[in-house]
């Protein structure tokens, strides 16, 4: 274990941002280019409940959603298709986090065409059963022995595909590595995927703990009948467990893996994982790396105490910090290494001495990996619910650090007028995301704080990075609760500053969205227009097979067989600037309306409460009550947790208690989505809607 002897070195290499870091406007500092210089455009308004994105070297665009779709975006055509439906478990946070593309991929003489997931299998565990509206069969017991909560080991599987095409071929899996998780339970099960320049892959797990009963504060319940879920030292502080960790390794031809000199513990050490390389993290949710510096960007999550108390620790705080070197970084003994937690007995209620933060021992039954832990390394940016005296750019709100992008400029990107590359301005500056706030900050190396484009709307911004252009692509989860979000979108954000030139901003509509076939639908494009007010040329895929089927303003096709197609409208301007929109069109089947009958909007409800649900489906076909689902999902601040998943159109939902929060004054909420599958008829694919009701408490 490379300890003690490096505390120094690791403590002055992570920290980019200095105490006091200045703020946005400093005098002699150039000023950022100005909003009216960007443009934002739309690639994907229906992007399912978006999770990560990965741009190709042709820009074309792949992103997931958490159900286990693989979605691509073709800029050349605007077509938005299906390239991979992974099969995975869902329960509470559960399923398809994050994808990458090999650090080769579309370069070389050997073809590289490696797409990296980061996926939850279904495994044989346990799910709720319909016939037993009163019990959840998929809920892992709170309490019991080690046997009643075996069933719920399960893991989520870091694999690697081959994209054919437009495809993700899912035959071609290569299973890489494991990472052991407790289901049936939340939270913290995301992952990211980054690779830096010489090809090593970088994988961020969460904590796998629940935080619902740890009164905001840090999660050690070490109670011999209490599901070792609720311990954060068998994860995140456990060199022996590869959650709550930066894992680095070195993916071979053919699957299996190599591990690279500086992982955090030297292979054959007992007692450690080999592939750690950043420890003590507990959501560390986004990461992204550098590969002109090397420079590894990590973010990580907050507990959700708003109050420190000298008997339980500090108060929540979200973190930011450049990773060089391995090391640890405290989770769950220590905040930031200057804000240790105070050792507690969930048992008695009795609070212990603060944790030393410069040597954490790690003294929980849970434990199966080294006593004695590395010193706490200080993040680089810190910052809790209010204004932080360190950083008070960050602003107040809730607490949700996303580690962005640096870009790396290429004069090339910036000529011609289309163009779209982002301006030298920016170069090597790592950008910075709240989720919870809803913007993008720019740190910059000199220690200034910037908001990025503080006129534009980032609507909880999922996951951002440049592609191949210059441009910036942007995720965004939108408003709402584990469904597609009205707000929900794919988007590229252009720099247009050296031409003025804009995208054209498409519009299209249909006489008819749904119907048997043969299909008669009418489509106009009124309301498109160029920013510019140049002449814009069209084109039109109706039944999306990449080919062109008219090019005026309006157009009339005929569907003669039973689909689901993306009808597209792409329009482009005399410079080549283009964007497209797309209009569903179901033929031979319609979607299934789904309506939460019970519980209400409304209805008296406190946390704790078991809470009857009813749904009420209607569909063209028989309706199977199998396949709805009911999600319960904690509600705080703009963000939530799902806490449970129940299946069939009726039943009872055992809300929980969330500890350390006064629904009064934390903004919390009970959240139920039903979800409805339809079968699928005449060979269509079937179609998904879904319901929400949202529960404020009443005490």
């Amino acid at each position: 274990m490379r300890a003690r002897t490096v505390i120094a070195a690791l403590t002055a290499a992570a920290i980019l941002m200095p105490m006091g870091a200045a703020q946005a406007g400093t005098t002699g500092t150039a000023a950022p280019p100005p909003d009216d210089q960007f443009q934002k455009v739309t690639l994907n308004d229906h992007p399912g409940e978006p999770m990560d994105l990965a741009v190709l070297p042709d820009s074309r665009v792949l992103h997931t959603t958490r159900r286990g779709e693989i979605w691509l975006h073709d800029p050349k055509t605007g077509l938005n298709t299906l390239a991979a439906d992974v099969d995975v478990y869902q329960h509470d946070e559960e399923g398809l986090q994050s994808i990458a593309l090999s650090p080769g991929f579309g370069r070389g003489s050997t073809k590289d065409d490696w797409v990296y997931l980061y996926y939850s299998p279904p495994l044989d565990t346990p799910v709720d059963d319909p016939a037993t509206p009163d019990v959840n069969e998929g809920d892992a017991p709170l309490t019991g022995t080690p046997q009643d909560f075996a069933p719920f080991k399960g893991l989520i599987r870091l694999s690697r595909y081959r994209l054919t095409g437009s495809t993700i071929d899912l035959r071609t899996e290569q299973r890489i590595l494991d990472v052991p998780v407790d289901r049936g339970i939340c939270c913290h099960v995301g992952g990211d995927i980054v690779f830096d320049a010489a090809g090593n892959l970088y994988l961020s797990t969460g904590d796998d703990t629940n935080p619902f009963a740890s009164d905001g504060f840090t999660p050690i319940d070490e109670r011999a009948d209490r599901n070792p879920a609720y311990d954060a030292q068998r994860s995140s502080g456990n060199t022996n467990d590869l959650r709550g960790k930066i894992l680095r390794i070195n993916v071979r031809d053919n699957g299996s893996y190599t591990i690279p000199k500086g992982n955090l513990f030297r292979p054959g050490t007992a007692g450690t994982r080999p592939e750690i390389y950043a420890m003590g993290l507990r959501n560390p949710f986004r990461i992204e790396l550098n590969r002109e510096s090397g420079e590894l960007y990590v973010a990580d999550y907050s507990p959700d105490e708003q109050q420190a108390d000298p008997l339980r620790g500090p108060a929540g705080h979200g973190k930011w910090t450049v990773v060089r070197r391995a090391g640890n970084y405290g989770w769950p003994y220590c905040s930031t290494a200057r804000l240790p937690y105070v050792d507690y007995d969930f048992g008695t209620g009795a609070s212990g001495a603060a944790f030393d933060c410069a040597a954490p021992v790690n003294e929980s039954p849970h434990n199966t990996g080294l006593r004695e832990l590395p010193p706490v390394v200080q993040p680089g940016v810190w910052y809790s619910y209010g204004t932080s005296p360190e950083f008070p750019a960050l602003g107040t709100g809730g607490i949700g650090p996303m580690a962005g992008p640096a870009y790396d400029f290429d004069p090339s990107d910036t000529r011609g007028s289309a163009a779209v590359g982002w301006p030298k301005y920016y170069d090597g500056v790592p950008l910075f995301y709240e989720w919870t706030r809803d913007y993008v900050k720019a740190f910059h190396r000199d220690g200034r704080i910037e908001g990025v484009l503080p006129s534009f709307a980032f609507d909880n911004p999922m996951d951002m990075e440049f592609g191949p252009d210059g441009a910036l692509y942007v995720l965004e989860y939108g408003d709402g609760y584990f469904r597609e979000n009205p707000d929900a979108q794919l988007a590229r954000i252009d720099y247009i500053g050296n031409t003025g030139n804009h995208s054209p901003i498409p519009k299209a509509t249909a006489s008819a969205t749904n119907g048997l076939a043969p299909l008669t639908v009418d489509f106009i494009s009124t309301g498109t227009n160029d920013p510019d007010g140049d002449r814009l040329s069209y084109a039109w895929d109706f039944d999306a097979d990449g080919r062109v089927d008219a090019r005026g303003a309006a157009g009339s096709y005929t569907f003669t067989e039973n689909g689901i197609y993306q009808a597209t409208l792409r329009v482009t301007d005399p410079s080549g600037r283009s964007a497209a929109t797309s209009v569903r069109i179901v033929v031979g089947n319609s979607a299934p309306v789904v309506e939460l009958v019970r519980p209400v909007a409304g209805q008296g409800f406190t946390f704790g409460d078991v809470v009857e649900f009813e749904v009420r489906v209607t569909d063209d076909q028989p309706v199977n009550c199998a396949n709805v689902t009911v999600d319960y999902v904690l509600g705080h601040d703009e963000h939530g947790h799902p806490q449970t998943t129940a299946r069939g159109c009726t039943g009872s939902i055992q809300t929980t208690e969330p500890s350390g929060h006064d629904p009064e004054t934390d903004e919390l909420t009970g959240v139920f989505v039903a979800t409805y599958t339809d079968p699928g008829t005449g060979g269509l694919p079937p179609l998904t809607s879904s319901d929400q009701v949202v529960l404020e408490p009443t005490s």
